[in-house]
């Protein structure tokens, strides 16, 4: 039986959805859309969905630093892929570190951006057709799972049935 790239796109959803995860879209919740979630195509970052987790999981943070926090996510440090990708990873792992003021007191502390201990309360969503603008040009991964809206995986899905397309393509694909 031979299926199409979007059957076998809308069965791996099918299996996300059964596992607990959301779905939206890529092309509902684009820019200069009703249900917009970011405002160009080259933010990744779903922001109001990661504030109000962030708000969530971290109460005793102030909206300031909350901010803060996205600010620092959004917006790498480095120069260098590899060194951002690192500090995120870090982020990840550890939390945002912030500084805020707490009366005459200045504070440090880390914003949490994944719920560790209760699983279930960390948003898990699964994104089809999102496009991103780069640049050089716009791409659109067949699929973007993320986690309290940011972006965690990538999957590129190539037809199965299709004996002419190798692994090797949607690596080359992923690469750009």
């Amino acid at each position: 039986m031979k299926i199409t790239e979007e059957q076998f796109e809308n069965h791996l959803l099918g299996i996300l959805g059964e596992l607990g995860y959301s779905y939206e879209n890529g092309y509902e919740i684009a820019p200069e859309t009703e249900r917009a979630e970011r405002k160009d195509y080259r933010e990744v970052v779903l922001v109001g969905r990661l504030r109000e987790k962030l708000v969530q999981f971290n109460p005793n943070i102030p909206p300031g630093a909350i901010e803060d926090a996205i600010e620092q996510i959004t917006r790498p440090n480095f120069p260098v892929l590899i060194q951002n990708n690192r500090e995120f990873h870090r982020q990840l792992r550890d939390g945002v570190k912030v500084v805020f003021q707490e009366g005459d007191e200045t504070k440090a502390d880390f914003v949490r951006l994944f719920d560790f201990e209760n699983v279930d309360a960390n948003e898990f969503l699964a994104v089809n057709q999102f496009s991103i603008r780069g640049p050089k040009s716009t791409k659109r991964p067949d699929i973007i799972i993320f986690i309290n809206g940011l972006p965690i995986a990538v999957l590129e899905l190539k037809n199965p049935t299709d004996i002419n397309t190798t692994i090797y393509d949607s690596y080359k694909q992923l690469q750009t």
